[in-house]
């Protein structure tokens, strides 16, 4: 199309590849989008959250929330090629530094847990039972590098950093899952025909099943450190025994 024309005669023109050349606008793009936000969103969307106080109305003032939130994802999708769940994400970056943000957010939890539910509703949506079935292994693999590797490598980078084992093990269950965001990016892969369905089924099925045992991993974990505490504590609780009085 005349994007790609486009991207080509720019990629020629300062000698470089066609990819190489989208990959820099669209760093360009979200670089715009970011100073933007934070040289104007921060000065414009404080002061609206404000005046918009001064109504002294509840609907307003959540009504205002949302429009903020939606119309800069908008923008940020419509103008600068950024994808809509990051515009939103800036959106209450910048809102959190008014000094209304704890009010915009009492306003919108009611709004919040309402959106949670149809993402998490749109999720199941992409999940697709026969990935356990049709590729087992590939999906053991996934599982092991979400909750294995990938908390191993936490957890040695945090005693890398001087930390002692117990708060190294606390980290590393705690990052052994991955969250809204994989569903976010490995969808955006899929309809960039970056990813295929296959391994978009394979994280999500993986994604699911690190949630469910990131409860168990921390009940392990918890049990493991009352267990270590215990004699600790019971050691200065004995003392030394008491001679016989003379």
């Amino acid at each position: 199309g005349e994007d790609a024309e486009i991207v080509a005669e720019i990629g020629s023109g300062i000698g470089i590849g066609p990819i190489a050349a989208t990959v820099m606008i669209t760093l360009v793009k979200a670089a715009a989008f970011v100073a933007l936000m934070l040289v104007v969103g921060r000065r414009v969307i404080p002061w609206v959250l404000h005046t918009v106080s001064h109504t002294k109305s509840r609907e307003l003032f959540r009504l205002s929330v949302l429009a903020i939130a939606l119309g800069v994802a908008y923008g940020a999708t419509h103008f600068f090629g950024v994808s809509f769940a990051l515009g939103a994400f800036f959106a209450g970056m910048v809102m959190s530094s008014s000094t209304l943000s704890s009010q915009a957010m009492r306003e919108t939890l009611p709004l919040r847990d309402a959106f949670a539910v149809l993402f998490f509703v749109s999720v199941g949506m992409l999940f697709n039972p026969g990935v356990i079935l049709t590729a087992p292994f590939a999906l053991v693999g996934t599982v092991v590098i979400i909750v294995g590797v990938k908390s191993a490598v936490a957890y040695y980078i945090i005693r890398g950093f001087g930390r002692d084992h117990e708060q190294g093990l606390t980290i590393a269950a705690s990052l052994a899952q991955i969250g809204e965001f994989s569903f976010i990016l490995i969808t955006m892969g899929v309809k960039l025909a970056i990813v295929p369905t296959e391994a978009r089924d394979l994280v999500v099925a993986g994604a699911m099943i690190s949630i469910l045992l990131n409860p168990l991993l921390f009940h392990l974990l918890d049990r493991r450190l009352t267990r270590k505490a215990a004699p600790d504590a019971a050691a200065p609780a004995a003392g030394p025994e008491a001679g016989p009085l003379t």
